[in-house]
């Protein structure tokens, strides 16, 4: 006879199920975005969060948090806390942009561009529609250009 199973046992329970749920999402969308981008999965993991960082950095804090909902969890952990983060955007455009991301990940801004196309692909094809309209509402248009993968 099995015996009966306390509410602590039920609750650990839950939370390893939640656990390996976020950390497979997050593993499926590293793989994802390396066989997508081509890039070996630390890099492409390294790119992910460099990308979110400086994306981040440059929308609107509120923005920045419907965007994250709509992400891997594990990925957004990577971030500062949203106490220690600036409350204003800094405006900047691509150029800087790619510099900031190139100077992460120790690469060129040329090298690193298509490494930003990359990551930019993966995060629309896990947010809807209407949330990447909105991040692209946030940004100039040089920056909403490579956000909206145009030439």
């Amino acid at each position: 006879m099995a015996r009966p199973t306390s509410d602590q046992e039920v609750m650990e329970r839950r939370v390893q199920r939640h656990e390996s749920h976020v950390g497979s999402t997050y593993a499926a969308f590293i793989r994802h975005l390396s066989q997508s981008g081509g890039m070996e999965p630390e890099l492409a993991e390294c790119a992910a969060i460099s990308v979110l960082s400086a994306l981040e950095r440059r929308i609107l804090p509120k923005e920045a948090r419907d965007l994250e909902a709509q992400l891997p969890r594990r990925l957004v952990e990577f971030l500062p806390p949203p106490d220690k983060r600036p409350a204003r955007p800094h405006r900047f455009g691509r150029e800087e942009f790619l510099q900031t991301v190139a100077e992460d990940l120790r690469k060129s801004p040329e090298e690193v561009e298509t490494l930003v196309r990359a990551v930019f692909r993966a995060f629309q094809e896990q947010i809807s529609e209407g949330e990447a309209d909105d991040v692209a509402s946030n940004l100039p248009p040089d920056l909403r250009s490579l956000w909206r993968l145009e030439q």
